[in-house]
């Protein structure tokens, strides 16, 4: 059976084909449903319409493809936001589709189960207006945390400057307290995770292959942070492995993750292409077997 999950983010829309428990092939739609949240606390109407509008393209493909179930699931920016019924309507509306608005609980549950099953390791699941730490062992979750910081929420509030960049994530790491790390690898989720991967493989084109289990020592993202900071935008979107539409807020993504793999003492990044859409699906639609 055919399934397509819509996981609608803070900075992009994702849509996953999948069938007989493998992933067929993702596609992305860069909505910036998040941009300007934390200053007004609301998604604006520019948001809400394009991101509306991703997720009835996106269902429709679906369907186009052989998909006889479409599930939707929102995160950070639509469970914060004080217009999320709002939303919730406009893609009732657009798209004929009831988006699962789900927890950060909830979120770092399926990363995790997405991307190692009931393997033992953690993931950053860095994404736009948060991001989650989860760490289990022998199938058993030791650690979960969501914190509101991510790649949106730091260029709202920061910008590219990496002083300020520095000061706001330094002061919102100590939310996670004591992570149970010792001895475990940590991979990377989400779209930051993806495009440092990427980057640092120089990349012609993106290949999903490629970047799946890509090791990332922890030094280079620190560096690829410094650099990309200190370009310009434009120069940026000219980086071989670059996803153009990231190319503002990849550095302090990149910033983020450094930090926080210091934070943990962790010396490199795992990447993985597996994530919360797959952990979506084997949450609601039967498991491992469908």
């Amino acid at each position: 059976m055919k399934i397509a999950a819509i996981d609608i983010g803070s900075n992009s829309v994702r849509l996953m084909l999948w069938a007989d428990g493998k992933t067929l092939y993702k596609k992305i739609a860069t909505t910036r449903l998040g941009e300007g949240l934390i200053s007004t606390g609301a998604m604006s109407g520019q948001a809400i319409a394009r991101t509306a509008q991703a997720v009835a393209a996106f269902r429709r493909e679906g369907e186009e493809q052989g998909a006889k179930t479409v599930l939707a699931f929102a995160t950070a920016a639509v469970r914060s936001a004080s217009n999320r019924a709002q939303f919730l309507a406009a893609v009732r509306g657009e798209a004929g589709l009831d988006v699962d608005v789900i927890s950060g609980e909830e979120e770092a549950r399926i990363g995790i189960l997405g991307a190692l099953g009931f393997g033992d390791g953690g993931i950053i699941d860095l994404g736009g207006a948060s991001t989650e730490i989860t760490v289990q062992r022998e199938g058993r979750r030791l650690y979960s945390y969501s914190a509101d910081i991510g790649t949106v929420r730091l260029f709202d509030a920061c910008g590219r400057d990496m002083g300020a960049l520095r000061e706001y994530i330094g002061a919102r790491l100590a939310q996670y307290g004591s992570v149970p790390s010792e001895g475990l690898k940590f991979y990377g989720i989400g779209g930051t995770a993806t495009t440092i991967a990427a980057v640092y493989l120089g990349l012609e084109s993106y290949d999903p292959a490629a970047v799946d289990g890509c090791v990332v020592p922890a030094e280079e993202i620190g560096g690829m942070a410094d650099k990309l900071l200190s370009m310009t935008v434009e120069e940026v979107k000219k980086v071989r492995g670059m996803e153009p539409r990231r190319a503002d807020i990849i550095g302090g993504g990149c910033l983020l993750m450094y930090s926080i793999l210091n934070m943990l003492g962790a010396p490199e990044l795992v990447v993985s292409e597996r994530d919360n859409l797959e952990g979506y699906v084997l949450s609601r639609a039967g498991g491992w077997g469908q």
